[in-house]
């Protein structure tokens, strides 16, 4: 039997479809790119935005007229936010929730055993947040995994579905995720991205200690660098930031959600910090370490910001000068508190501030990469190869090229950029 299994939006998303797809080869079946032929067709789902609620629901439609016959999955946040809406969907077969998705090969094993049934089987259950998570990490790519250590989130930003997708914050034990970077690191992969929902929050409920979980997994023999994928600016304490800086594997690069440069947007949205503990927090990282990357996210056209809020943005961001914006135009999602909010932004001025936000961030790149013209830097070189050539990522997260060499694949490298 062939199984596709196909990923829509986050990198924890990926590293639960990579499980998901070991446990089907570990069972005997042959596991196929998503774009060929399959048997069984596993979704994974993303619903951060009406976009990518679309983008689910056109690639069932897809599945289903390339392979009429086959089992179509379909899992993750989209599955547990509009379960009944996909199980209706021509072709689907299983519809399993969040909490759900380890039982992905049980139920399928099941359906090709039984039959189809008058329906799809449908297991969406309420998420229990203290005792239900999904261990992950991705593997397959020679030069990096992604490692989930948390899942779920408790902060409840007015904007977003995430919290009623993935359910409360929740982490997984320091002792298997330390088996799990061993197995990793057995593998011959030497770098590892920590994954999770809301992942500065690692080892609230349990008691565990985010800052002791990375110390233990900067022990981990064979793996040679970490990143972290993303980190709220109030979770990224001065601890972290100077034990990060005095010599571990833990790379000069930040992902921190902004969101908005305005104060009065932040406190809509229900954000936990204000614009000056956000410059506070930049500051502080590249007081401690040279020739650090942040890459930020910032929604635009969240209701009732003005062209005075949106200048403001700008200015914040002119003043902290990331090495990389992540522009996203806000999505008006029911149930969600920002929906109901007077003054919704009209689409075409979201569509010019995105446009305005992206040339600024091809400004703030370009600078960057400038900046490290001429320095020496370690980079991890990758399989892919393009016209010859072959790319790879140094510490701080600048993408790099030269003439594809297959013995430097997977390795980290000594290189002066230009």
């Amino acid at each position: 039997m062939r199984v596709a299994v196909h990923t829509l939006g986050c990198k924890l998303n990926y590293s639960e479809s990579s499980t998901i797809a070991r446990e089907f080869a570990h069972r005997g079946y042959e596991v196929v790119p998503h774009t060929e032929d399959a048997d069984v067709y596993v979704v994974n789902t993303c619903s951060v935005t009406e976009h990518s609620d679309k983008k689910d629901r056109n690639l069932i439609r897809r599945l289903h007229r390339r392979s009429p016959d086959a089992v179509i999955v379909v899992t993750g946040c989209y599955a547990q936010l509009k379960s009944e809406s996909i199980a209706r969907m021509e072709g689907v077969d299983i519809v399993l929730g969040a909490d759900s998705k380890g039982k992905v090969v049980d139920e399928v094993e099941r359906l090709l055993r039984d039959g189809r049934g008058t329906g799809p089987v449908v297991d969406v259950s309420e998420i229990d947040c203290v005792k239900n998570i999904f261990p992950a990490f991705s593997t397959g790519e020679r030069t990096r995994a992604f490692l989930k250590i948390q899942d779920g989130c408790d902060y409840k930003c007015s904007y977003c579905t995430v919290p009623y997708a993935r359910g409360g914050s929740r982490s997984l034990p320091p002792d298997l995720l330390l088996r799990q970077a061993e197995e990793i690191a057995a593998s011959g992969i030497v770098e590892i991205v920590l994954t999770g929902v809301n992942t500065g929050d690692y080892g609230r409920r349990s008691g565990d200690s985010f800052l002791g979980l990375l110390q233990a997994l900067n022990e981990v023999e064979g793996i040679e660098r970490y990143r972290i994928s993303s980190v709220e600016p109030n979770l990224l304490t001065p601890e972290i930031v100077d034990w990060i800086a005095s010599g571990t594997k833990f790379l000069p690069h930040f992902h921190i959600p902004l969101q908005s440069g305005c104060d009065r947007i932040l406190r809509k949205m229900g954000r936990r910090y204000s614009t000056e503990d956000f410059r506070r927090k930049i500051e502080l990282i590249r007081s401690r370490m040279d020739h650090v990357f942040f890459g930020i996210d910032v929604i635009v056209g969240f209701p009732g910001e003005t062209d005075g809020d949106f200048r403001a943005t700008c200015a914040f961001l002119e003043e902290i000068r990331p090495a990389f914006i992540h522009v996203f135009p806000y999505s008006r999602r029911a149930g969600t508190p920002a929906a109901v909010m007077p003054d919704q932004v009209d689409e075409a001025v979201k569509s010019a501030r995105v446009e305005a936000l992206e040339r600024m961030c091809s400004e703030f790149h370009e600078a960057f990469c400038r900046e490290n013209s001429g320095r020496e830097e370690e980079v991890l070189f990758e399989s892919k190869s393009k016209d010859g050539k072959m790319f790879g990522y140094t510490r701080n997260y600048i993408k790099v090229e030269r003439p594809y060499d297959s013995a430097l694949i997977g390795r980290i490298v000594k290189v002066v950029l230009d």
